[in-house]
């Protein structure tokens, strides 16, 4: 069977996407066309129009005169990505428990199990991997394009939060004890307690990134001030 390539702007803008989901590249760090052309190896225009892509998905702001940078998620901006992100997770599990087939729901459980094994201190980029596959399971056995879809961008938006939420040491105790109940009610074929269990955790995650994005922000304001006095 002959692989088709990729064209070279899919993989840029694919390769890009990681490195912001990644933290690779940090909220409000400046993407500059001749930096990503070097980084890549592509040419402006193909730079600039994975650049383009990736702002309408939110992960990239532009800045008149001055150019593209990685997006910051405010607080506000997050309370709605929570909010929606609930609703699609739940119709996801729901979906899940309804039309999974026994060996997706065994992967799903073999996956939740490695996550299960890991500790507090467990690189976050090891935790944040475990939760994509823990996704992408979910989304594909929810035989749902439409949530599976928009989820999808919502995850890869709140990626950075997650990412810090999951390496908290108090959090993960508790992030693996809502996906076991995700999991146990999928294995029972439930449908209304998997809803009910991922907008449960989808709303203890909210709680915690909130409460980080506030205090980020308190530390932000105080560090303004103390410039402000010298």
């Amino acid at each position: 069977m002959r692989v088709t390539p990729q064209p070279v702007r899919r993989q840029v803008e694919e390769r890009l996407r990681e490195a912001i989901i990644t933290s690779r590249f940090m909220p409000g760090e400046h993407l500059s066309d001749r930096m990503l052309g070097d980084v890549f190896g592509v040419s402006r225009g193909v730079i600039r129009e994975a650049v383009r892509l990736l702002e309408a998905e939110g992960l990239i702001k532009v800045v008149p005169n001055r150019g593209p940078f990685v997006a910051f998620l405010s607080a506000a901006e997050a309370t709605q990505v929570y909010e929606v992100r609930a609703v699609l997770e739940a119709l996801a599990g729901q979906g899940f428990a309804e039309r999974a087939s026994t060996e997706e729901i065994a992967e799903l459980r073999e996956v939740f199990e490695e996550l299960a094994a890991t500790r507090p201190g467990t690189d976050r980029m090891v935790l944040l991997n475990l939760k994509r596959r823990f996704y992408g399971v979910m989304l594909r056995g929810c035989r749902n394009a439409y949530v599976a879809r928009m989820l999808d961008q919502l995850l890869n938006r709140n990626s950075q939060l997650r990412a810090t939420t999951l390496s908290d040491p108090k959090r993960l105790p508790q992030t693996i004890a809502e996906i076991r109940r995700i999991v146990e009610a999928i294995e029972r074929r439930d449908p209304g307690a998997a809803w009910a269990a991922c907008r449960e955790h989808v709303h203890q995650a909210a709680q915690v990134a909130l409460r980080i994005l506030n205090q980020q922000a308190r530390d932000e304001a105080a560090q303004g001030l103390e410039v402000a006095l010298d």
